[in-house]
């Protein structure tokens, strides 16, 4: 990444460093059942590569789909690979934020500082989230040595051991069950990127696009990291809550553009979790047994949280927006496929032109009334 004076404006090492010292200890278990557990995953994320192609029917029949790796990891892993997605995607912004820093030696030694400030800041935050993630595909994963993706340019699907073997417990539900049914989640998301060529592409353009008109200066952007970690911490000042709960990272919206093409990939991520939400719950009642108690539990632990500090993370990192999209995006997917049909639902992955947009997400019909009566007609 372009640096100014040699500092960059997060420091990615420390960043790491941080959030692997912080993270909290996973579930006590044994070196031969932590062993079992991602043989077991393993093994699950195969099978379900056959049981979703066939629900979803979006791979054609002889069609080999391209490969990309799957990885069961620990919470230090989950860091390692979302810091090197992080770095790669935000590449963009951070460059155009620092050509703003000011000159001079000053301005290295500001930029030195900050950017140690700010990656100690980025890693608090990556070490909450990451004994919470149970799984995960990355889209735009650049390949490390110890961190595999696809040959054609991004992609790998991970597994995190230790958070799922967490809930598991915590909801006292069958792991063989709740470990297939995770998987079969996260196979979803697999297969969208890997049976629909164009859309990786179609969503790194529209985030760019994004960047690209956000006009962030530097300490507004440590500002947002400052308010997340001081969150977490506890530290923030009493005064300071009330208008400012509801903010989080991702609002650096500014401008019209920039909200249009912000409505425009709520959309698509409602409906890429909408449909693995579906697909999982879909698949499940002929390969997971106590899927019903596994969805009741799960939807019961999803809404509660794990108290006040857990909240106010989740609304100021906008997962309560993600939150959201799993429920609005499957709401989306089943009115869809009650009326039209898989095959009809399908027709969704078409082109960028026959994605929902986030007034149809709310209005199943009008989807399906642009997309299907327009074609027929």
């Amino acid at each position: 990444m372009t640096s100014i004076g040699g500092a960059e404006m997060v420091d990615w090492n420390l960043a790491v460093a941080t959030a692997t010292r912080l993270v909290r200890p996973g579930p006590d278990i044994s070196r031969e059942e932590a062993r079992a557990v991602v043989a077991e995953l393993r093994r699950h994320a195969k099978a379900s590569e056959e049981h979703v192609r066939l629900f979803t029917r979006m791979i054609p029949e002889g069609t080999e789909p391209e490969d990309t790796p799957v990885l069961v990891v620990d919470r230090p892993g989950w860091i390692r690979a979302n810091v090197a997605g992080f770095r790669e995607l935000l590449q963009p912004l951070l460059t155009k934020m620092e050509s703003r820093r000011p000159g001079g030696p000053g301005g290295a030694v500001l930029g030195a500082v900050g950017g140690k400030v700010t990656g100690v800041e980025l890693g608090l935050l990556l070490s909450f989230l990451a004994s919470r993630v149970l799984g995960q595909y990355e889209t735009f994963a650049p390949a490390t040595r110890e961190l595999p993706a696809s040959a054609t340019g991004g992609g790998r699907l991970l597994l995190v051991a230790p958070n799922i073997v967490h809930v598991e417990r915590e909801l006292d539900v069958a792991p063989h069950d709740f470990r297939l049914w995770v998987a079969l989640h996260e196979e979803t998301h697999r297969t969208q990127f890997t049976g629909v060529p164009w859309l990786r592409d179609h969503l790194r353009g529209e985030i760019q696009t994004f960047l690209d008109e956000t006009d962030v200066d530097p300490a507004t952007f440590v500002e947002r990291l400052r308010e997340a970690a001081q969150s977490l911490s506890g530290g923030r000042p009493e005064g300071e809550e009330g208008d400012r709960d509801d903010r989080s990272l991702v609002d650096v919206v500014q401008t019209p553009a920039q909200r249009e093409i912000l409505g425009r990939l709520t959309a698509v991520m409602s409906l890429l979790e909408g449909h693995a939400d579906y697909v999982m719950d879909g698949v499940g009642p002929e390969v997971v047994g106590s899927v019903a108690e596994i969805r009741e539990k799960f939807q019961q632990r999803r809404a509660r949280g794990a108290g006040r500090l857990d909240q106010a993370l989740r609304k100021l990192l906008g997962l309560d927006a993600k939150l959201r999209q799993y429920k609005d995006g499957e709401k989306f997917v089943r009115s869809v496929v009650d009326e039209v049909g898989m095959d009809g639902f399908n027709r969704v992955w078409t082109s960028p032109n026959t994605l929902p947009t986030k007034a149809e997400i709310a209005r199943p019909a009008d989807w399906v009334a642009r997309v299907h009566r327009k074609a027929e007609s």
